[in-house]
């Protein structure tokens, strides 16, 4: 990009977005919605304070939160300024201060070239410290173990406080882990005696080293002129704290981000940072990017008028200049498996009708389990996808652990499943005493299954004692096969196992993720067995469709060309043509874990907001009226979130939605959307009109209403009918309504009292 020798970079910026790129001292929050360019103000701010303001490139730190987000940032600035970018103090919080500790390591007792453990360095070593101290490593579960250390240090609590706090001591005794501060104490000293900081200590340390020797933080405080970050909504109290310090001299802090699209809570993000900043700094600037360049004037005003109703939260109006756009369509399904039917089928059509690619199409779901419907339709329709963040979901481990147990307990030589569960959960039959058996079948020339069920004559000890217990296990589970249904069988093996009871007691976020996949694949078992078409119903045929399922060559061909899947947390930053968001139900979006507070259920609609801020032209919401759950049909009724949507921004699609009779379960929002009756004109979504209908109010039979009647409508309130439009069979009445302005309404829909 070549801007020339003028300053023409400002030329292409809106008035907020050149206000952020010129107002250069002092504290500055740029507040910038979904889709408003706030990387492009950010990278030109960085680029203005090194062109016009002649700022020494090593005197700007500037924080990201992917290396990615860096390096692209790093690129933009150097297309303005030339190779003074790479002089830059640009990276992540964890690189960036990592840089700094090397320098001052001394201080903290560690030598400059200290190791960083990764997650599995510091797992291994939690590991290990719990086998040393003779805990049970089923109670003292080592993910379990590493993330409360984590959140510890994020919330700079050290393991001495940890130790002396009565709160954390209780709250361990509750969950039977009185040992956990032992256990982080340890590993602490275990880590410094490697020379060894793990991805937290990065964090913590620094402010260790800033709080505890002064000199080093004034040092950096007078190098650092100008300190900026990046998606400042997702910092945590530890990130912010040496932010704050940094600029405590200067007080030339510039942070960029958006309240409404903080959803990184469970990750130990705190969203009063950004709320509460101007606190910390009175002198505070505040600019608004509230110019939408990604999305339709529909998509961009649903969203607000859903992010709308958050308390906690920074006010702005969001709003764009481009087109119109289509309405956003609501899809029903009667079941999750009907729902990818659809969802595939809607994909197929409108490729083909309007000349797109599978790259134009994404589909997010709140949950990676939600995957497994979604890849069997488009599978059937030959659509090519890939799965971000994750791998498909009959190859996530947990679901080949137990299909593998469903698979040798069927065919008693496959190898590669005894390999995989024999010691699954432990049992204490280590890779030594697996190998005996595998050689004793090959020199014996028998299979494997008949080693292990005479290995006393090759194996002894406790190793032949736990392979017994094993053998007696599969033989039980080969009578279950014989005599019960697929699914009653797996529900045995996945009990019994001791697989659902290892991932049930494992808390953690993925440990939770990995029971519901798990849940999920008996759900699909279930449906398997229920479906009417199914004539064989025991576990062989249905592990012999899933093998034609999980031909991976789908999944790998197409190149770029392919529909994106992912959770809405992955989805953060991207943008896509056409956009389906999967699973608006109650209890699973919002999640049912997420609704014991206020706060809980804030995160969830900001997590919606970013869902819907993802599509550029097209957006489809679909829900099921029915999803299997724990093995069990459940009723589902669709999410509060879609209640949150003004109703003149979406309409029921019939074409691709289950043909079935709504259950008495749908909420009334189903059958009260307004039609699409709306100007062209640059619209800017205004406050929803909030309405309580009267303590009588019931829905009057409207085959014979006419012009000029009073009406009351649960939602707008009060107002006249001015038009009537009787012809075919969507009979539509304009109304007049007080506060709430003309609005067309579909009778077939739209819930109206008339009144005498």
């Amino acid at each position: 990009m070549n801007f020339g020798e003028s300053i023409s970079y400002l030329d292409s910026l809106n008035p907020p977005q050149r206000e952020g790129v010129v107002t250069t001292d002092g504290p500055c929050m740029i507040i910038a919605g979904a889709g408003s360019g706030k990387t492009r103000v950010l990278t030109y701010r960085i680029a203005h304070l090194i062109r016009e303001h002649d700022v020494d490139p090593f005197s700007i730190m500037a924080l990201t939160f992917t290396n990615k987000a860096a390096a692209e940032m790093r690129e933009r600035i150097e297309s303005v300024v030339g190779n003074d970018a790479r002089n830059l103090w640009m990276g992540t919080f964890h690189s960036v201060f990592a840089r700094i500790l090397r320098a001052e390591a001394s201080k903290l007792g560690y030598p400059s070239n200290f190791t960083i453990y990764d997650t599995d360095d510091s797992k291994s070593l939690i590991r290990a410290i719990i086998k040393e101290m003779n805990l049970d490593d089923k109670v003292y579960k080592q993910n379990v173990v590493y993330n409360r250390i984590s959140a510890a240090k994020n919330r700079l609590v050290s393991w001495r406080e940890y130790l002396n706090n009565p709160i954390y001591q209780s709250d361990d005794a509750a969950n039977m882990k009185p040992e956990m501060g032992k256990i982080y104490k340890t590993y602490v000293e275990r880590c410094f005696k490697a020379d060894a900081m793990d991805f937290d200590d990065l964090l913590f340390n620094t402010n260790v080293l800033f709080k505890e020797h002064l000199d080093v933080l004034n040092k950096y405080q007078q190098r650092f002129r100008y300190v900026l970050v990046d998606e400042f909504q997702d910092t945590n109290v530890s990130q912010y704290l040496i932010t704050k310090k940094l600029a405590a001299v200067h007080q030339n802090i510039a942070v960029v981000g958006d309240d409404a699209q903080s959803i990184y809570a469970f990750r130990g993000a705190d969203i009063q940072n950004i709320l509460n900043f101007e606190k910390d700094f009175p002198d505070l600037k505040v600019i608004k990017l509230e110019q939408n360049y990604r999305s339709t004037q529909t998509i961009v005003n649903a969203a607000n008028s859903v992010i709308d109703k958050n308390k906690g939260q920074l006010k702005k109006n969001v709003w764009t200049d481009n087109d119109s756009g289509d309405l956003i369509e609501l899809v029903k399904a009667n079941n999750d498996n009907e729902e990818g039917s659809l969802v595939a089928s809607a994909i197929f059509e409108e490729k083909n009708h309007q000349h797109l690619s599978n790259k134009d199409f994404a589909i997010l779901y709140r949950t990676n389990s939600q995957s497994r419907a979604m890849e069997e339709a488009l599978r059937r329709k030959n659509i090519k996808y890939r799965i971000v963040g994750g791998v498909s979901f009959y190859q996530r481990k947990e679901i080949k652990d137990l299909l593998s147990y469903l698979r040798f307990t069927v065919n008693h030589n496959d190898e590669q499943a005894l390999r995989r569960i024999i010691n699954l959960p432990k049992r204490g039959i280590g890779p030594t005493t697996v190998e005996k058996v595998v050689v004793a079948a090959d020199e014996n020339g028998v299979s494997i299954w008949e080693v292990l069920q005479n290995v006393r004559a090759f194996v002894d000890g406790r190793s032949a004692n736990a392979i017994d217990g094993f053998v007696t296990l599969i033989k039980s589970f080969k009578i279950a096969v014989e005599k019960k249904d697929a699914y009653e069988a797996a529900s045995q093996i996945a009990k019994n196992s001791g697989l659902l009871k290892e991932l049930y007691e494992d808390k953690t976020i993925e440990g939770l993720n990995r029971y519901e996949n798990v849940q999920e694949l008996l759900n699909a078992i279930k449906e398997f067995v229920d479906n009417p078409e199914t004539e064989d119903k025991q576990i062989g045929a249905f592990l012999q469709e899933i093998s034609l399922l999980t031909d991976q060559d789908t999944n790998k061909e197409g190149g770029d060309d392919v529909v994106t899947m992912m959770t809405i947390h992955m989805a953060k930053g991207l943008e896509f043509p056409y956009v389906f968001i999967v699973g608006m139900e109650e209890d699973l979006f919002p999640s049912q874990m997420m609704l014991s507070s206020r706060a809980d259920l804030e995160e969830e609609r900001r997590l919606f907001y970013v869902a819907i801020t993802r599509s550029k032209k097209r957006l489809w919401l679909s829900y099921a009226l029915n999803r299997y759950r724990f093995g069990r049909l459940k009723t589902c009724e669709p999410s509060r979130f879609l209640e949150d949507i003004d109703p003149s921004f979406i309409r029921v699609n019939k074409k691709y939605s289950s043909k079935t009779q709504a259950s008495p379960s749908e909420s009334y929002f189903a059958k009260n959307f307004v039609s699409n009756v709306r100007s062209n004109s640059n619209k800017k979504y205004t406050n929803q009109i909030v309405h309580t209908p009267s303590a009588d109010f019931t829905p009057s039979d409207t085959s014979n209403l006419a012009e000029g009647q009073k009406v009351e409508h649960p939602k707008f309130g009060f107002g006249e009918v001015i038009e009537m439009d009787i012809n075919g069979a969507n009979r539509k009445a304009k109304v007049k309504f007080d506060k709430a302005g003309e609005k067309t309404l579909l009778l077939t829909f739209a819930k109206l009292r008339i009144l005498e």
